[in-house]
This record gives structure tokens, sequence and C-alpha cells, in this order.
């Protein structure tokens, strides 16, 4: 499918010496197949639910991707990537997020009576 994101032989040759291998769990999906559709999700930014089913179960994507996340695979992985000159030092992933509650716009307490300019001078 041309909409889909597939490493190619040569980039997983440098990704895959990083992958944590005999992890514990259930039966393991492919790691190629998961960091396809990691970098599938990051370049469109869909939902990990929405992920296309040529990927795998997206419940299994999302929570490697955050074990991954956890133990700075990422980091580790750009940063071994730069030092093979494959990629360059302006390559960045950005990871972040923030997090805000759903009323964050508004003040605490709600209005504040304010004093008038013309009662302040009375007084």
């Amino acid at each position: 499918m041309p909409h889909l994101c597939w490493l190619s032989d040569a980039q997983w040759a440098l990704i895959e010496p990083h992958v944590p291998k005999n992890q514990p769990g259930a039966r393991c999906v492919d790691d190629r197949r998961v960091i396809s559709s990691i970098i599938h999700v990051l370049k469109t930014g869909c939902r990990w639910c929405n992920c296309t089913a040529d990927y795998g179960p997206s419940t299994t994507i999302y929570n490697r991707f955050n074990r991954w996340s956890c133990r700075k695979l990422w980091a580790n992985l750009v940063e071994a990537l730069t030092a093979s000159g494959a990629v360059t030092k302006s390559t960045s992933i950005d990871l972040t997020y923030v997090k805000a509650h759903r009323s964050a716009h508004g003040g605490k307490g709600g209005r504040k009576p304010r004093r008038s300019a013309s009662r302040a001078v009375a007084r």
C-alpha cells in the first residue's frame, strides 16, 4: 500500500542492533513492522487507534512506543544514528506533549471585584 511507511532494508540494518531483544510477554510482533507503524503515526499525526491494520494491533504499537520511550530507546537510537553518520545533528524527534486541564484557560476563583478609579480617589 503506497500510503504506508515501511522501513527499507538499509534503514532496518541501521536500526536493528539498537532494538531490545528477548523481551518477556505475549507473542512478539515483528519489531520492523512496529517501528514502521510508529514512524507512520508520528509522520501523519493520526491517533494510535486509527493506525492501519496492516501494521498490526494499535495497542501493541502504542505499548511498544511507550515502553521504548521510558527506556530512552529513541534518544539512544538518534545518538547511534548520528554517530554512524546515517543522520545529521540537525535531525530531531520531538516526543514531548503538554497536558492541560480542560478549564486551564481561565484563572482560579472566577471573577474578582475591582474598585473603580473614581471610588479609589473618593476615599
